[in-house]
């Protein structure tokens, strides 16, 4: 199951990388479009904001289980070993409870959103949901990468400080 979450992972990864390339070559058109040809477009700005919501809500898990995560080691390398692998249980713990409120939070939304037929307020009028649905599934892959991580830590099989350290 460690495997398949990491395979996971991963793919969302890769694929979050391309999304973020796609918005680069959004943004490249919209500039071009714009101050090249003076004719903007009234998709390149919304679709570009769209992709990443989901490029950064896909990425997490990514994040996580390469450890690049944001962190203050200063005090954690100077704690044994023992007490460094407490410590992150209690982080991927912590990032676990966060996840799933954001999964439990999240889904009403959406569903909401898709009752009531949400859309963007611009010319696309963009039902809302394609990109909220994002902030559960995302956060859901994070909780699911979490879990792995704290077992991985439980069980002696990863070194405190994370993949790659």
């Amino acid at each position: 199951m460690l495997a398949f979450v990491d395979r996971l992972s991963e793919w969302c990864g890769r694929l979050a990388g391309w999304l973020f390339v796609v918005i680069g070559g959004m943004l490249v058109y919209e500039v071009t479009a714009r101050y090249v040809f003076m004719s903007p477009t009234i998709w390149a700005e919304e679709m570009s904001r769209f992709t990443q919501v989901w490029a950064t809500c896909l990425a997490a898990a990514w994040v996580l289980r390469h450890r690049h995560l944001i962190a203050i080691e200063v005090g954690l390398r100077r704690m044994p070993p023992a007490m460094r692998r407490v410590v992150e249980i209690a982080t991927m713990l912590l990032i676990v409870a966060f996840s799933a409120v954001a999964v439990v939070k999240g889904v009403p939304i959406v569903i909401d959103s898709i009752a009531q037929g949400r859309r963007s307020a611009t010319m696309l009028e963009v039902p809302l949901w394609l990109s909220e649905i994002a902030v559960p599934i995302g956060f859901g892959f994070l909780l699911l990468q979490a879990l792995a991580e704290a077992v991985r830590l439980m069980a002696g099989g990863t070194k405190p400080g994370g993949v790659g350290r």
